[in-house]
């Protein structure tokens, strides 16, 4: 399950575990124009656990996974890289 919140300078999106025990954690996803952060409450240590990813890393990570293993660059089409 999955929330989607439009606030005045970024998109939240929270995915709530609803899959088979043990849960995790709900993860906050916060689009922003520079940036995309992802947070998580640790219950070990008792505090939230954020990671900063730029809109490049984002569209590889959600081509990754539907590719098998190895070793990938994404071209935009219509941009000449002097080949």
């Amino acid at each position: 399950m999955f929330t989607i919140e439009h606030e005045f300078d970024s998109t939240v999106i929270t995915l709530v575990d609803d899959g088979g025990v043990p849960l995790q954690e709900d993860v906050i996803v916060n689009t922003f124009t520079e940036c995309v952060t992802v947070e998580q409450f640790d219950p070990r240590t008792g505090q939230v656990m954020k990671i900063t990813l730029s809109h490049a890393q984002v569209r590889d990570m959600s081509a990754a996974l539907d590719l098998p293993e190895g070793v990938y660059a994404i071209r935009e089409s219509g941009k000449d890289d002097g080949t």
